[in-house]
C-alpha cells in the first residue's frame, strides 16, 4: 500500500453545505434558519429547559421532602444471611468488616448495619458499623457478641 494508491471512502467525498450564496443555491436569503425568531439570529441559543418563557417544567412541578446532605448510609446485613453465609463457607465464626468485604458482601467504601432479621444458632463475633437492638440480643443469645467499629 502507497500513500498514492489509497481512495478516500465515499462518505467523505461530500461537499459541505455552502448557506447564504444567492438564491440560486436554494439556501440563500434566510441560509436554512427560516424566517423572523430567536434561532434565525446570530448568537440567538437558547439554554437547556427554556420553555420561551412559559413557567419551565422544573419549577411548575411540586417539590416534597428533605434530602439531608450529612446522612449516614448503611448497608444493611441481616442475621439470616450473616448465619446463611458462614454454614456455606464464605465466612468464619469470627467475622470483621475486612471479611465482608473480601466476601464481596459489602462494598469496602460503605458502612454496615446488622438487622435482626431471621435466626442464628451459631456463636458469633462481628464487627459491624452499626447493630439493632434485636440482631444484638439474637446474637448474644446464640453465645456471640458485636463490637461496634467507630
Amino acid at each position: 500500500m502507497k500513500l498514492h494508491t489509497l481512495k478516500a471512502p465515499a462518505s467523505n467525498k461530500k461537499t459541505r453545505k455552502r448557506v447564504g450564496r444567492g438564491q440560486g443555491s436554494g439556501i440563500g436569503e434566510q441560509s436554512g434558519r427560516g424566517h423572523n425568531g430567536q434561532l434565525s439570529r446570530s448568537g440567538g441559543k437558547v439554554r437547556r429547559g427554556f420553555e420561551g418563557g412559559q413557567m419551565p417544567l422544573q419549577r411548575r412541578i411540586p417539590k416534597f421532602g428533605f434530602k439531608n446532605r450529612f446522612r449516614n448510609e448503611f448497608q444493611a446485613i441481616n442475621v439470616q444471611k450473616l448465619a446463611d453465609l458462614i454454614e456455606a463457607g464464605r465466612l468464619n465464626e469470627s467475622v470483621t468488616f475486612a471479611d465482608l468485604v473480601s466476601a464481596e458482601i459489602v462494598h469496602k467504601n460503605s458502612k454496615v448495619k446488622l438487622l435482626g432479621t431471621g435466626e442464628i444458632k451459631k456463636k458469633v463475633t462481628i464487627e459491624v458499623h452499626a447493630c439493632s437492638a434485636t440482631a444484638k440480643e439474637k446474637i448474644e443469645a446464640a453465645g456471640g457478641s458485636v463490637t461496634i467499629i467507630s
